[in-house]
């Protein structure tokens, strides 16, 4: 009995100090992947981010086009440059800003569980621990800033609680911090608004529900325009002629069985899809089915036998304890609407575009994962309690 006993106490004890062992942890990895890649790491992207950034820096030129979809980027990017301490300063600034991240994750994930510190544990150890999370940070890619904003909006989504003025004012600015870090950073903003609406929506008075559902409306119109703008850099239809799941990766692809019917020339971005879908929609169907497993699945063609099994041993169980989790009414609803819309959305948009070929698109969402499958797993030996409406 002495071996399980000292197994317990050395447990205890390790478990008293486990934020600091967290902080020991990621610490740790950003060394070894500093080590890994040899100090910043120059990648595909990077080329066009640090020219945008230099322009912005010298000249204080912000570039039109598809680029200014980035401009958060480039622009953090300046700040490093102006100050003299190029790529080193940038990774430096990224990895200041991913603990940040860290936590928030850990905190956001603690106030959803009721203090409970269990859930934010594991969290916080998968997020640190995810072999394609933290590796970005040495990136000069736009991702390692997207994730931090994606986790820096969660923890302050949570602070919403408390019901103070300043935790609004803090979760609006990193908003839209997030919505100018990338195309798809608007999501963000998009699954708060969205669980702002279900929370109106369950109030007994209904008229703050209907007087959004208006505003709406009344606001389609720029809505439109906006996803328009956000589109018309994008060469959707060639990529859905190609039946590309993994953009320019001809091994997977889908194949149409007649000539596609095409949108007529002139068609704006949004038209072009919605014709497209309207006039191919089994082509269009088998190519969102396709994106949706390559997505998810992190069977990437051009990773390793290891890398898939970890997916499949960890990240597909996640997805079901995630979606568990989703629905525990223990924990506050709001917070479980914004976190299942984040990964839902963006899981919306690469099916209706196209997947890259490593996950630097899923990995922004996993965050999502890790808090909702944490939650739920923690929650089974919790005792529950009501969370606040």
């Amino acid at each position: 009995m002495r071996a399980p006993t000292s197994f317990c106490l050395l447990a205890q004890r390790l478990w008293r100090h486990h934020p600091a062992l967290l902080v020991g942890l990621w610490v740790l990895v950003q060394l070894l992947y500093l080590r890994k890649f040899h100090g910043p790491y120059f990648a595909n992207d990077s080329a066009r981010y640090l020219a945008y950034a230099a322009n912005i820096a010298e000249r204080g030129y912000f570039e039109p086009g598809h680029n200014l979809r980035y401009v958060l980027y480039p622009l953090f990017q300046s700040l490093w440059l102006r100050l003299g301490l190029g790529w080193w300063g940038i990774v430096a600034g990224q990895m200041a800003i991913s603990a940040l991240a860290t936590r928030a994750v850990y905190q956001g994930t603690r106030r959803l569980s009721h203090g409970q510190r269990g859930a934010a544990a594991l969290a916080t150890l998968l997020f640190i621990a995810w072999p394609d999370i933290q590796p970005l940070n040495v990136f000069l890619l736009t991702e390692s800033l997207f994730i931090s904003l994606v986790a820096l909006s969660f923890g302050a989504f949570t602070q919403l609680q408390s019901g103070r003025r300043k935790d609004w004012l803090g979760l609006i600015a990193v908003l839209i911090l997030t919505a100018l870090a990338r195309p798809n950073g608007f999501l963000v903003a998009l699954a708060a608004a969205l669980a702002g609406l279900d929370a109106l929506r369950r109030r007994p008075d209904r008229r703050p529900w209907r007087a959004a559902l208006l505003a709406l409306v009344l606001l389609s119109p720029l809505l439109w325009v906006a996803l328009n703008h956000q589109l018309a850099t994008y060469y959707l239809m060639d990529t859905y002629q190609r039946g590309e799941l993994i953009f320019r990766y001809q091994l997977w692809a889908v194949h149409q069985a007649a000539p596609l019917n095409m949108p007529p020339p002139g068609t704006g971005p949004v038209a072009r899809v919605v014709y497209f879908g309207a006039h191919n929609p089994l082509y269009l169907g088998r190519l969102m089915l396709g994106k949706l497993f390559v997505f998810v699945s992190y069977l990437k063609p051009h990773y390793s036998l290891a890398h898939r099994i970890i997916g499949v041993v960890v990240l597909w169980p996640a997805y079901w304890l995630a979606a568990r989790g989703a629905g525990r009414t223990e924990v506050w609803r709001p917070a479980r609407v914004f976190l299942a819309a984040i990964f839902l959305l963006q899981t919306a948009i690469i099916m209706l575009t196209v997947d890259d070929w490593d996950v630097r698109f899923l990995a922004p969402v996993l965050t999502v994962i890790f808090v909702l499958a944490s939650l739920e797993i923690t929650g089974w030996w919790a005792d529950p309690k009501p969370a606040t409406v």
